[in-house]
């Protein structure tokens, strides 16, 4: 069975930073790939970042420089390193994984669709 858990979330103050861990089981991540997405009340789900099978890294623009993504094979796990958090990153994150291996691009790394596995998320909150 396929699982994705999130954890690491929390309030922090602007300006602080969090480690968001996501561990995988039922398959190996470095397979597939795996992207982080972000959900504030009342928007849609968007993408923050994701390694793909290949090794490629994506950010969206509004982390970039502030984000890392990163991954332990030996523990199937991936990591978001978020600094300078700033109160409009205030969201639920969730890890996703697609459900056969696939090419990652530029154009298809923050699409929800392309992810067929998700994690139960958890909160970030960034006080200002």
């Amino acid at each position: 069975e396929v699982q994705l858990v999130e954890s690491g979330g929390g309030l922090v103050q602007a300006g602080g930073s969090l480690t968001l861990s996501c561990a995988v089981s039922g398959f190996t991540f470095d397979d597939y790939g795996i992207g982080w997405f972000r959900q504030a009340p009342g928007k849609e789900r968007e993408g923050v970042s994701c390694i793909s099978n290949d090794l490629e890294i994506y950010y969206a623009d509004s982390v970039k420089g502030r984000f890392t993504i990163s991954s332990d094979n030996a523990r199937n796990t991936v990591y978001l390193r978020m600094n300078s958090l700033k109160p409009e990153d205030t969201a639920v994150y969730y890890c996703a994984a697609p459900g056969r291996p696939r090419k990652t691009t530029l154009g298809s790394w923050a699409l929800v669709y392309e992810y067929d596995y998700w994690g139960q998320g958890t909160q970030v909150t960034v006080s200002s």
